[in-house]
């Protein structure tokens, strides 16, 4: 019995640990539900219930080749040891993951577990993230060659005498609610419809329009989630777009198509990217990347400041909009993303461990290497990256210029002019509305960003500061020519990489 362990890896299409383990024996497919993981402080009920309607058509999937997916509950090591007693199993199979200190805790004793029982665990890449790199030379080509290799095709299963178990619901886990209203629907029949009108229809525009919350929502692929949950795999989704540009070039297409896949492209890579730097620095997740930033921001935050900032009730209209919004829908296009953590980081002055969790449960296409890579990035922590500290004023006057998002999203501002929208502060009539209906700023916008900045570059003088950065350029940063380098012109604002 060969026992293949679906993590974020929920399809049959390209799944190499299916593949490879139906070329041994007999599979078991088994997803194991951990109320551990959904206890932690980055898990939502707004996830699981996208995994779980994801789980729900993999069931089906895997039924259609042969054997339906067992679903488990409990701790994972404890299953896997019943398992293994019931049904003679000779090998486990999985993907990599690079997940979360939780998850990454987990793996340890699994893999524990199978050296106490000479039982072999067979863990296959699943996209461009290498184990155990020991230099970032040459990662771009081994990501161009991974993802190039042919899709691995679902192989046809024996049946197995089991009972598959249910999918818990979002309250067998005890998961409260979050909020959500207008979350993003899944399954691997929805991905593949995304994926078909974004390359046909909706990236057209892509490169301009996926910056503004109003256009970007319909503009972007809205994959992220699929990809995170595992419905769609890396390889897949990339060579689609690489097929689309070749037609592109192949017809002489200049309407946008060009560079629109030539930005999606990038952002699949860099989507690997940022993940490689969680697998190679777990510790990032709980540490600054730069331990000069050491002691900066207090580690306890200002519980009125949080709080005020995930609810969407800071004073500031277009920040308060992009946070209400994400609450609602678990998505946010990627410039919002990084305005609404750099005012929580620099404005706001709040270490950005505690509204990084605030985000994480906010996500739906929550990715743990991405995420805690891109908030110490816009929080100025990296050591190797530009700090960039967003206006939201203007931002919210460049993005939404006919405040259609902001006032769908805080509607207290009804009586307040459109040229004052932003800036509500300074319309005439704000006294009637501010501290009342909305509430004031809670900080000046201005002088707050300016006393960041200074705080911020403070701390990057010196030669030791430039000795540990030049360390991580030559552990993090990107191998690419010079025009694509991170540190110059690669991105600087693409929070979990919402696509």
């Amino acid at each position: 019995m060969q026992l293949v362990w679906f993590k974020r890896d929920l399809r049959v299409q390209d799944h190499g640990a299916l593949s490879f383990a139906s070329q041994r024996g007999t599979v078991l497919p088994l997803y194991v539900v951990e109320p551990g993981y959904w206890a932690q402080d980055d898990a939502s009920r707004r996830q699981w219930v996208f995994a779980s309607e994801t789980l729900a058509e993999l069931r089906k999937n895997l039924a259609g080749l042969g054997q339906p997916l067992v679903v488990r509950v409990g701790d994972v090591v404890e299953v896997l040891d019943s398992l293994q007693r019931e049904h003679r199993v000779e090998a486990l199979w999985s993907h990599e993951e690079t997940g979360n200190g939780w998850t990454y805790a987990r793996d340890k004793r699994v893999a524990a577990w199978c050296r106490e029982r000479g039982l072999p665990w067979h863990e296959i890449s699943q996209h461009g993230v290498q184990r155990r790199l020991a230099s970032r030379a040459g990662w771009a080509g081994h990501w161009d060659r991974f993802m190039a290799e042919p899709m691995a095709q679902p192989p046809v299963l024996a049946p197995v005498r089991i009972a598959p178990g249910q999918i818990p619901t979002a309250s067998d886990l005890n998961l409260a609610a979050d909020g959500a209203t207008d979350t993003q629907p899944a399954g691997r029949h929805l991905a593949q419809e995304l994926l078909s009108s974004f390359l046909a229809e909706r990236g057209q525009t892509y490169r301009r329009a996926l910056s503004s919350p109003v256009t970007g929502a319909h503009a972007c692929s809205r994959l992220s989630p699929h990809l995170a949950w595992g419905s769609l795999s890396m390889r897949e989704v990339t060579q689609a777009t690489w097929a689309k540009q070749r037609d592109v070039k192949a017809r002489g297409l200049r309407d946008g198509w060009s560079g629109a896949m030539s930005s999606f492209s990038s952002r699949l890579r860099w989507h690997c990217h940022f993940i490689q730097k969680l697998e190679d620095a777990p510790r990032i997740e709980f540490e600054n990347l730069h331990r000069g930033y050491d002691g900066i921001r207090s580690s306890a935050p200002d519980r009125e400041r949080l709080e005020a900032w995930a609810r969407g009730e800071t004073g500031l209209p277009f920040v308060d909009a992009c946070m209400r919004a994400l609450r609602a829908t678990g998505w946010l296009n990627f410039r919002m993303r990084a305005m609404v953590m750099s005012v929580a980081s620099y404005h706001l002055w709040l270490h950005w461990r505690a509204p990084g969790l605030a985000l994480a449960r906010l996500f739906t296409d929550y990715e743990p290497g991405i995420h805690w890579s891109q908030v110490q990035m816009q929080s100025g922590t990296t050591g190797i990256n530009t700090v960039r500290i967003y206006n939201p004023v203007k931002q919210g006057q460049d993005q939404d210029p006919t405040g259609a998002f902001t006032r769908r999203w805080v509607p207290e501002l009804a009586q307040i002019e459109d040229r004052f929208l932003h800036a509500p502060w300074l319309a005439d009539n704000a006294s009637a509305v501010l501290g009342c209906a909305y509430p004031m700023p809670i900080v000046d916008h201005l002088s707050a960003a300016r006393d960041a900045r200074e705080r911020v570059w403070a701390v990057r003088k010196g030669t030791a500061f430039r000795q540990e950065a030049q360390e991580l350029v030559v552990k993090h940063a990107s191998r690419k020519p010079a025009r694509l380098r991170e540190n110059k012109k690669a991105p600087t604002a693409q929070l979990d990489l919402p696509f």
